[in-house]
């Protein structure tokens, strides 16, 4: 019986050591999925959706080769109403997949009649023609040689993209992309887009029952050796030589069994004793049961019972999963890649005082006052440049929720301690994208008030709303912050908004506010005497309005007001002297009738609602001389 045994055992080890090995070698399922596209030669962008991408679950891995220029081609991932948004007058080729039978479809699109991008560049009358046939095979195209000529927009280093990969880096790129993103591949926009594209996706490869059938055969094995060996052992002992025995010993006599006597009988006899006893017998064991019962029910008692509490389910969803609910404009790693490349951009303009360099980052009032101080560095070396554009870390980001252009994002960065060591305030930025392809713009570049008390604000996963400049629900009007704080830097306490802002720590009303002119205006009359006038004047620039709401339905709102200087000559053969910042920028160094300055302000405000208790106070500027002229 034991050989039978451990032949079984070997038969049943060697069948589960098998299907676990087979289960990794010859049954493994395959590792990997992939869906394989050729799009037409002649094709400058091909869009994959969403859909394609996670049409098996797991990382994404796109691949792309047959570019003509390697060093052009790139792959860029965004949100796909972006991306479409970016595309709006260009032909561009999509990839459709169906999991289920695994035919991959390219589809070439084109602009309908009239159809007008952000660039102005307006379509041909087209429709969507899929590919003939579910295998990859390359779309016809529909190109015309005018079309081929004409140079589209590079995609490259545009603000949209969420990330991007660029020249060999686009070769193979990993991607995990959620629902509503699509992925955007293409070259220069003057070359064709790589036309050979792949998708491959991970499969779970894992096989739970290989190791436990193969150590559970390992073990099986282990037994049926053992059956065999004591099978063995038993087996040789039973075949042994035997001895005959000698003579059988007599028996012993049996001792006479003892019978008490009845008046030593205790024990009661006949068939109620042995009743008794049965009765007896059953009681004790109850008896003992209960006591047993009795003991594990205390143990019991005295042991709190846990009761299950229900686990809440996480409700937490992702930020705007509400279709009604536009996304915020940028996210926050894609606004930490656009700030340092606005600084590389502003560190290179600064470094050659070229306007031209300013202009690919820089608009408004930020251009404005960066173009005036390079042309004073270029004549006076002297002077100090304006503060550079740190590269990070991000101490704060407001973007706009918004699926429109333009849109408007605000960021605070941390700037770096000055050569003496001594930390200086942070840098807030507002940028402005006008169009789909156009990259945020610096509008305003202020430095914080030290202690700056910054409103509650919304999360940067979530956005805010742009409050419309003639809002009527904050207590001053964003439209009209810019004349207002202008007319109390010039009249002081007695200008009709004093009253509506808070001036306690405002350093800029302190520097260059009422009392300063006077002060001003009346050196000027004892050293000069009467022979010129010092007149202060304010008007708004022409720098954009931007309004942010806040949490508490209020609004962070940025102005551009502008002051002017006019220093006239009213005594005949005076002269006005220009000072040196003032000669350079105007080039004219005396004049014999007068010598108007212009002074930019870059100004943000906290503007608290209507009906509110609080007051509009300052918590930013930057200022600067940004035009200078002699008048007659």
């Amino acid at each position: 019986m034991r050989f039978v045994l451990a032949i079984v055992a070997f038969v049943v080890a060697a069948v589960m050591i098998v299907a676990g090995i087979a289960q990794r070698t010859v049954f493994a399922p395959p590792s990997q999925v992939t869906a394989a596209a050729t799009v037409p030669v002649d094709t400058r962008y091909v869009v994959i959706d969403s859909a394609v991408l996670n049409a098996h679950p797991g990382q994404q891995t796109l691949s792309i080769s047959g570019s003509k220029n390697a060093k052009t081609q790139m792959v860029a991932y965004g949100r796909t109403a972006d991306v479409k948004a970016w595309l709006a007058d260009q032909k561009y080729a999509t990839i459709a997949y169906r999991a289920g039978d695994t035919a991959v479809t390219v589809k070439t699109v084109t602009p309908k009649s009239g159809q007008t991008g952000s660039t102005g560049q307006t379509g041909t009358a087209s429709t969507a023609t899929p590919a003939p046939t579910a295998t990859p095979t390359p779309a016809p195209t529909g190109t015309t040689p005018a079309q081929t000529a004409t140079p589209g927009p590079d995609p490259a280093g545009s603000d949209l993209w969420l990330d991007e990969f660029d020249g060999q880096d686009a070769q193979v790129t990993k991607m995990n992309v959620p629902s509503g993103v699509s992925v955007i591949v293409a070259g220069d926009g003057t070359t064709p887009a790589p036309d050979k594209i792949v998708l491959t996706w991970p499969v779970d490869t894992s096989t739970p029952w290989a190791f436990p059938l193969i150590i559970g055969g390992l073990v099986l094995l282990v037994i049926g050796i053992a059956l065999y060996l004591w099978g063995l052992y038993t087996h040789r002992r039973a075949r042994g030589p035997r001895r005959k025995s000698g003579p059988k010993m007599p028996k012993l006599p049996k001792a006479p069994k003892y019978k008490p006597t009845a008046s030593i009988e205790a024990t009661p006899r006949g068939r109620r004793s042995t009743r008794r006893t049965r009765v007896m017998a059953p009681a004790i064991l109850a008896g003992v049961l209960a006591l047993a019962g009795t003991g594990a029910g205390a143990a019991f008692a005295d042991t709190p019972t846990p009761t299950p509490t229900p686990t809440p389910t996480s409700t937490t969803s992702a930020p705007n999963s509400n279709s009604n609910s536009p996304a915020p404009a940028v996210t926050a790693p894609q606004l930490e890649r656009i700030i340092k490349r606005i600084s590389v951009a502003a560190a290179n303009a600064d470094a050659k005082n070229d306007t031209a360099l300013a202009k690919l980052r820089f608009a408004g009032p930020a251009l404005q006052l960066r173009d005036a101080n390079y042309t004073i560095r270029l004549k006076k070396a002297d002077q100090p440049a304006l503060p550079a554009i740190p590269a990070g870390p991000l101490e704060l980001s407001l973007p706009q929720a918004t699926d429109s252009w333009p849109r408007t994002v605000t960021a605070v960065v941390k700037m770096p301690n000055d050569s003496t060591g001594k930390a200086q305030a942070p840098l807030a930025l507002a940028l402005v994208q006008q169009t789909p392809r156009d990259n945020y713009m610096v509008e305003y570049a202020i430095a914080l008030e030290p202690n700056v008390k910054v409103p509650n604000l919304a999360p940067a996963s979530i956005g805010a709303a742009v409050v419309p400049p003639d809002s009527k629900l904050l207590k001053v009007q964003p439209d009209q912050v810019a004349a207002a704080y202008g007319d109390i830097l010039l009249n002081g306490d007695k200008s009709k908004w004093y009253s509506s802002f808070d001036l306690t720590d405002d350093k800029l009303v302190a520097q260059v506010g009422a009392s300063w002119k006077q002060q001003e205006q009346a050196r000027l009359a004892q050293q000069f005497g009467q022979t010129s006038t010092l007149t202060f004047s304010g008007r708004v620039g022409a720098g954009p309005v931007i309004s942010m709401a806040t949490n508490d339905s209020g609004a962070i709102v940025w102005v551009n007001p502008e002051e002017v200087q006019l220093h006239r000559v009213t005594e005949a053969g005076a002269q006005v002297i220009a000072g040196a910042t003032t000669a350079a920028l105007s080039g004219v160094a005396q004049s014999n009738t007068g010598i108007e300055s212009v002074y930019g302000y870059q100004l943000a405000f906290y503007v608290p609602p209507a009906g509110s208790n609080e007051k509009v106070r300052l918590l930013g500027f930057a200022q600067g001389l940004v035009s200078a002229r002699e008048v007659q």
